[in-house]
């Protein structure tokens, strides 16, 4: 049973006065992408009819088959906590669909759906709990990436050598207030090397919460609170 209806996401969206939602969904490597509409695009999205040129994705279709469009999983709604008060973003994932409302093969959303299908007719359930590893590197002068590390830090130390403890604090309570239940966060065996842990969940379910952690503005405004990047 959904979580959320078509009116439950309008209203929202009203009473948070959000102003974009991204439309994201993945290519076939698992990298994000995102569409941004302005609030008075929803009732168009949550229609299924916005469209994108599927043959500017890697992977997906020729430029003779480039139209598809973006099917939003409403029950995947969420407002950005780390956004400003007034003019709010959202964002839905969605799946990918052909122009006739069939799935696209390519979809990797889709892909996981149909596996996962296949495991219920057979009496299985699938449940994940994923372990999100990352680097903390310092910038330069110029504010560009080095390959030097924050700390020297390793597995489970804490500081004054772990310097990222405050950058994962800012992470896992931007990861809560999204609905996230967070069991655990560390520092790992290499320098700048830091751990977040999911508790588990159905397989789309986490694969969905993965793939919620990588938008960037997120991240960039935990990493100012360290100096890491402006805020």
């Amino acid at each position: 049973m959904s979580k959320y209806s078509k009116d439950d996401i309008i209203r929202m969206v009203e009473e948070e006065d959000v102003e974009f939602i991204r439309l994201q969904f993945t290519d076939i490597f698992g990298m994000l992408k995102n569409v941004a509409i302005t609030a008075s695009q929803l009732e168009k999205a949550l229609d299924n009819r916005c469209m994108f040129d599927g043959s500017a994705i890697e992977g997906f279709v020729r430029i003779d088959e480039s139209d598809m469009y973006l099917y939003p999983d409403l029950d995947t709604f969420e407002v950005f906590p780390w956004r400003p008060q007034q003019g709010k973003v959202a964002r839905l994932l969605c799946d990918v669909c052909n122009p006739d409302g069939t799935p696209f093969i390519g979809d990797p959303r889709g892909a996981l759906k149909r596996v996962l299908r296949r495991a219920a007719d057979l009496g299985y359930t699938f449940n994940v709990g994923p372990e999100c590893e990352f680097f903390l590197f310092e910038m330069d002068k110029d504010g560009k990436p080095t390959t030097k590390t924050n700390d020297e830090a390793g597995y489970f130390d804490l500081g004054p050598i772990d310097h990222g403890d405050h950058t994962r604090r800012e992470i896992c309570l931007a990861l809560e207030a999204l609905g996230f239940e967070i069991e655990a966060s560390h520092h790992e065996c290499a320098a700048g090397q830091h751990e977040i842990d999911f508790k588990y969940a159905e397989a789309l379910n986490a694969a969905d919460y993965v793939t919620a952690t990588v938008d960037d503005d997120g991240i960039a405004r935990a990493l100012g609170h360290l100096g890491i990047l402006d805020d």
